[in-house]
C-alpha cells in the first residue's frame, strides 16, 4: 500500500477566509487527505475563541477542493441520529464526487454535551451508541435515493480503546486513526491486528492513520516502520505549509522506495 499522508486543520482561532484559503492551499502542496475535526470550542488557546463547524465546513471544503479526499477527524456519534448523519456523509460525498470518508467517534468533550444539551453518559454509554449506529449508517446508505457516488462510503474510526473501539474498527472500518508517541501506536497497531484475526477481517483491509502534531515530524519513519501508512498531520492557524512541505516530501521519498 502507498504511503499517504494529511493534514488536519483545526477550525478554531481563524477566519472562514483564512481556513479557506489554508485548504486550497494544502492541496495544492499535493496532501492526499484534508480534515477538520466535530468540536463546538476550542480545543486549545483561549477557551471561548472563535470556532466553526465542522460538518457546514466539510460541504464548503467539498467545493473547495478538487483532488484531495476530505473528511472530518472525527464526527462524535452521539452529536447527530446516525440516519441523519448517514445521509449528511452521502450529501458532503456527492458535493465530493466521491472523495470522502466518514470519520466517528464515541465522543469525549464533557462541555460540549453539556452545552449543547446532549446527554454525557458514561464512555461505556457513547461506546454503545456507536456500536449501534455504525450498522444503521451502513444500512441507509444501502437504502437512500441517491445512493453514495461509490455505492458505499469508507468509514475511519478514531480511538485506541483496546476492548471495544479497536474490535468495531475491525467490525466496521477501513481506516483507524491512532495516536503517538511510537510505541503506543504499535501497541494498539498490534491490538487492532489481534482483532481483525478474531472477526475474520484481512488486517490489510484497515488501512492504519496516524495523527501528529509538528513535533513529531522527525518520527514518521518512526511510525512508518510500527505499520502506520497515513500520516495526518494536525495544527491550526496560521496553518504554516512548511511542515506540510516536509511531509509530502517524505511521503514522495519513501514511495519511490
Amino acid at each position: 500500500m502507498p504511503f499517504r499522508v494529511g493534514v488536519q486543520l483545526h477550525p478554531q482561532h481563524t477566519t472562514y477566509r483564512e481556513y479557506k484559503d489554508a485548504v486550497i492551499r494544502m492541496e495544492g502542496l499535493g496532501v492526499d487527505t484534508i480534515w477538520d475535526w466535530d468540536h463546538f470550542f476550542p480545543l486549545y488557546g483561549p477557551p471561548d475563541g472563535p470556532h466553526f463547524e465542522g460538518w457546514t465546513l466539510l460541504a464548503a471544503m467539498a467545493e473547495l477542493t478538487t483532488r484531495a479526499t476530505i473528511g472530518c477527524l472525527v464526527t462524535c456519534n452521539s452529536y447527530r441520529n446516525p440516519a441523519l448523519l448517514s445521509n449528511m456523509a452521502k450529501t458532503v460525498d456527492h458535493i465530493a464526487e466521491g472523495r470522502f470518508i466518514l470519520g466517528i467517534g464515541a465522543g469525549w468533550f464533557e462541555r460540549e454535551y453539556r452545552e449543547y444539551g446532549y446527554e454525557f453518559g458514561t464512555a461505556a454509554d457513547r461506546l454503545r451508541a456507536l456500536e449501534a449506529a455504525l450498522p444503521i449508517i451502513k444500512e441507509r446508505w444501502a437504502k437512500d435515493n441517491p445512493p453514495p457516488v461509490r455505492g458505499t462510503i469508507p468509514i475511519l474510526i478514531g480511538g485506541g480503546g483496546e476492548r471495544v473501539t479497536l474490535r468495531l474498527t475491525a467490525q466496521y472500518a477501513d481506516l483507524w486513526n491512532g495516536f503517538g508517541p511510537v510505541e503506543t501506536f504499535a501497541r494498539k497497531n498490534r491490538v487492532l491486528d489481534d482483532w481483525c484475526d478474531r472477526v475474520g477481517r484481512p488486517r490489510t483491509a484497515v488501512e492504519r492513520t496516524v495523527s501528529i502534531g509538528v513535533e513529531e515530524l522527525d518520527h514518521l519513519d518512526a511510525y512508518a516502520n510500527v505499520g502506520a501508512t497515513h500520516i495526518i498531520l494536525g495544527f491550526g492557524p496560521p496553518y504554516d505549509g512548511q511542515p506540510v512541505e516536509r511531509l509530502v516530501a517524505w511521503r514522495d521519498r519513501r514511495n519511490r522506495g
